[in-house]
């Protein structure tokens, strides 16, 4: 049997707006499988930001249970969930979110030291990833010295850099320009093939979505769609 590293049931997210409550996530079940290649796909407002920051364990439902890995974060504090996410999760973001005072390899190397990884392995593991991104001649160079193409590769690097159960791409090549963005998408799906990651995408890009082995299609807070 397959290690299930996502484990949802019956998942509701309400936010309360002033008087008014609003169900972002409406009761859905789902399993991620060990090294599966997932895609969620919805128009907006269907729930998939919430579904991101819930998986990515930004945020817990309102009801329903959540386990990350066998651990159940559906009740963890604000500690446990940054702890969490720092181990379980990498996250490449559509907008990059590199800190521009630091080089490509002191952005990868944030996790590791949130980490508390010793200063010479922690240099050693950001180096590493960023030559499986096709980045070792750019490491001294700041953000803005980068293309985007480059950017989200450092992204890409500092996602990997833990070794995270599962690496979650909310609209990775949004931003990008068609070559650049298929640079990045087989950039994850290598990691899938090649290295056995997890990989969730929040897309909207059907070429992207294409290319996935499950495609998730949420509409007002529900699976519409669960299709291998």
């Amino acid at each position: 049997m397959s290690d299930i590293v996502i484990d949802i049931k019956d998942m509701t997210k309400v936010y309360q707006m002033g008087d008014v409550e609003v169900k972002a996530l409406a009761g859905i079940t789902f399993q991620v499988e060990q090294g599966e290649l997932l895609a969620i796909m919805g128009p907006s407002g269907s729930g998939k930001s919430t579904m991101m920051n819930m998986l990515g364990c930004l945020d817990i439902p309102t009801s329903g249970d959540y386990l990350l890995d066998g651990e159940r974060v559906s009740v963890l504090s604000d500690n446990k969930l940054a702890d969490i996410r720092n181990r379980k999760v990498g996250f490449v973001f559509q907008r990059f979110m590199l800190l521009s005072n630091l080089t490509a390899l002191g952005n990868v190397e944030l996790p590791l030291r949130y980490a508390g990884v010793p200063a010479r392995e922690r240099h050693q593991r950001a180096e590493a990833a960023l030559q499986a991104v096709g980045l070792g001649d750019r490491m001294k160079h700041r953000s803005n010295e980068l293309s985007g193409g480059q950017q989200q590769r450092v992204a890409m690097a500092r996602a990997i850099v833990n070794n995270p159960a599962i690496v979650m791409a909310d609209e990775p090549t949004g931003n990008l320009d068609s070559k650049s963005g298929k640079e990045i998408m087989d950039l994850l799906l290598r990691m899938n093939r090649e290295e056995g990651a997890t990989v969730i995408i929040v897309t909207h890009d059907p070429t992207i979505s294409a290319q996935c082995d499950r495609v998730i299609h949420l509409m007002d807070g529900l699976i519409e769609e669960d299709s291998r």
